[in-house]
């Protein structure tokens, strides 16, 4: 009798954990993205070079899975977040430009970034509101808005209304779904 019950104790055990990790992760973002969108563009010092209409970038779950890597993919493909004071930029203070790590959009300029004291580098203000998407959130029991990259769908985290003068905006990033590229002027 002991064995079956630490069987079915196991058992229960391992359907809780996969039942957790798929609910911590989440499901797969799947936006509809348009078959093109204006995007902003700007050259290493930061500076627009315009507005121009680009094709989105569109890949199966299998091409990004190559292409990213594991906390990545997670994050940018499954809406996950990133553990608060761990990721590469949230104490990182280097003068530059934040870019979507799966398709290079120009996000974020380090001129806007501050110290929120929440653990995720904070930003006031996109450096173009063509470049990121908006959306309400309801996961987790919350009601918040979610911020992905209008270019290729990436979640990159949230924005909340906490944020310094003069937007009142505070963008909270995953460092994961970014890359920082330094300012070239």
């Amino acid at each position: 009798m002991s064995q079956r019950r630490a069987f079915l104790y196991t058992l229960a055990a391992g359907a809780g954990a996969v039942g957790l990790y798929r609910w911590r992760v989440g499901p797969l973002v799947e936006r509809q993205l348009p078959e093109t969108v204006r995007i902003a563009a700007f050259d290493g010092a930061g500076r627009p070079l315009g507005v121009s209409e680009v094709p989105t970038v569109r890949k199966s779950d299998t091409e990004w899975k190559r292409q990213l890597a594991v906390d990545q993919y997670t994050m940018t493909r499954r809406a996950d977040t990133e553990m608060a004071f761990a990721g590469e930029f949230w104490n990182f203070h280097g003068d530059g430009l934040y870019r979507c790590v799966c398709c290079g959009t120009a996000l974020f300029d380090s001129r806007t970034k501050f110290d929120s004291g929440t653990g995720w580098p904070s930003f006031s203000a996109p450096m173009a509101p063509e470049n990121v998407g908006e959306e309400r959130d309801l996961s987790w029991g919350m009601n918040r808005t979610e911020v992905h990259c209008r270019r290729c769908g990436a979640h990159l985290g949230h924005v909340f209304e906490d944020g310094p003068p003069p937007t009142g905006l505070r963008y909270c990033m995953n460092s994961v779904c970014l890359t920082f590229v330094a300012r070239q002027e």
